[in-house]
């Protein structure tokens, strides 16, 4: 036997034996979960652009006394900036022009622009003071999507199906859609749903608006369902072949994503055809959720999604970016997303099924205080602002009308219970029943997780 076979052989042996743990792995890791969780799934609704908290939750009533004047170098204290606030010669501070209240019991304050989250702001959690150290679109979202500003490693959900794999059998465990704001804002990319290094098959999954919900769900012309097993049933002998000679763990998974498309011929037709929601739902979620690719409409979709077992399901919306023409930009995103955002809570409510999901809303960062561009009398924009932003939860076992954390008069920096991107996320493996510092991979030599060597569960906000 020479080099080459002997190899090949041991890799067939140890091959074989990798796929069946594989197979065997498909509904999660051993030891996983670490604790009883309270959360079964989770539904994250990305707000991609930075929406500005002081218009939307962190009220700031000061901020009318000290309108128009440069925000103090002593609260600003040599913050890095964006390129584009770099350049400005000056740092007026401006007050929202949106009105507050306190709602609900909890007496949360909620903004004019979000009447619907208003109504169902003591079945919520907001944390006021997450912080981040990334300032620029693209790394920010990948380390809220990531754990890390580098692109490469896995998505939360990746990590997420890959240690509890999914309750669904005919749908992936993690799945992604994606809505688009009236400007289209700032580019997603897939990897911000990818498996990094992890196999493949944990990747989450697009659905899209326009033709098939998947691409090639649909068997070409003259090609049926009959001709479709056959072929694959072909193919996977085909690629067992190979398995038995290389033990390469993308064989493996290559076969059971072919197995899962199959699958998913039948599944994904049923799951987008609501034609038996009734005229309640449309009422509650509004008019746009009849209409594929609306926010609304991906809100609804996620609560079927959620029915059916998967475990993980993002949602973005883009366009929250408002350097310029806030006062017009921001009602408009709020007015595409505040009803269904407070209609998936109630319909999961009203469903029994809010207890174990766990709702996540915010974007990558927050809004400074100060103006960007041209302050005048009805327009005014900001900048990024990674310091403090607001982020809500809701069901998945974290208290309801609870606000955490504090900001300074000028929502510019946290001044009690700060909340990093790290702890969040560790805060939402604690209620899949995941400890953060648990899950994790070797790649390369060493182990990595999602938090990274950081991260700690935000106990003031769990049941």
């Amino acid at each position: 036997m020479n080099r080459r076979q002997w190899f090949g052989n041991t890799l067939g042996t140890l091959g074989s034996a990798a796929m069946a743990t594989l197979e065997a792995k498909s509904g999660g890791l051993p030891g996983l979960p670490t604790h009883k969780p309270t959360a079964k799934r989770v539904i994250y609704l990305f707000m991609s652009g930075g929406p500005s908290q002081m218009e939307l939750f962190d009220y700031k009533p000061k901020l009318v006394d000290v309108a128009g004047k440069d925000l103090p170098e002593s609260v600003r204290n040599g913050q890095r900036l964006t390129q584009m606030s770099a350049t400005q010669l000056s740092f007026p501070m401006v007050p929202s022009k949106f009105s507050f209240a306190q709602r609900g019991q909890s007496g949360a304050w909620v903004s004019e622009l979000l009447p619907h989250t208003a109504k169902i702001a003591d079945k919520l959690t907001f944390i006021k003071s997450m912080h981040t150290e990334a300032i620029n679109h693209d790394p920010a979202v990948t380390f809220f999507q990531t754990g890390s500003q580098i692109a490469g490693r896995p998505s939360m959900g990746a990590w997420a199906v890959y240690g509890l794999g999914s309750e669904s059998e005919n749908l992936p465990g993690f799945v992604v859609m994606l809505s688009t704001g009236g400007g289209g804002g700032q580019p997603l990319y897939d990897r911000l749903w990818g498996s990094g290094f992890l196999p493949t098959k944990y990747q989450g999954v697009k659905f899209r608006s326009v033709g098939d919900p998947v691409l090639y769900l649909s068997n070409p012309d003259g090609f049926g369902a009959d001709n479709r097993r056959v072929f694959l049933d072909a193919l996977k002998e085909m690629n067992e072949s190979k398995w038995e000679e290389f033990g390469d763990p993308e064989t493996a998974t290559r076969m059971a994503q072919y197995e899962m498309a199959f699958r998913m011929q039948s599944s994904v037709p049923e799951l987008v055809d609501l034609s038996k929601e009734s005229e309640a739902t449309f009422q509650l979620y509004g008019e746009e959720a009849r209409k594929p690719g609306t926010y609304a409409y991906n809100c609804l979709l996620a609560r079927r999604l959620a029915e059916r077992g998967v475990r993980f399901i993002q949602l973005y919306h883009r366009d929250w970016d408002h350097h310029g023409g806030l006062p017009k930009g921001l009602p408009a995103r709020c007015k595409e997303t505040d009803q269904a955002s407070a209609a998936l809570i109630q319909d999961l409510e009203a469903r029994g099924m809010l207890e174990d999901t766990l709702v996540v809303w915010g974007g990558e960062f927050g809004r400074t205080v100060y103006c960007q561009g041209r302050l005048t009398a009805d327009s005014y924009g900001r900048d990024h602002h990674p310091r403090c932003f607001t982020v809500w939860m809701a069901g998945g076992g974290v208290k309801p009308g609870v606000s955490l954390g504090v900001t300074d008069d000028f929502s510019y920096n946290v001044v009690e219970d700060p909340v990093h991107v790290h702890d969040l996320q560790a805060t939402i493996m604690h209620c899949l029943g995941v400890e953060h510092t648990k899950l994790t991979y070797r790649f390369q030599g060493r182990y990595f997780r999602l938090t990274d060597v950081h991260g700690r569960v935000v106990k003031a906000v769990l049941s």
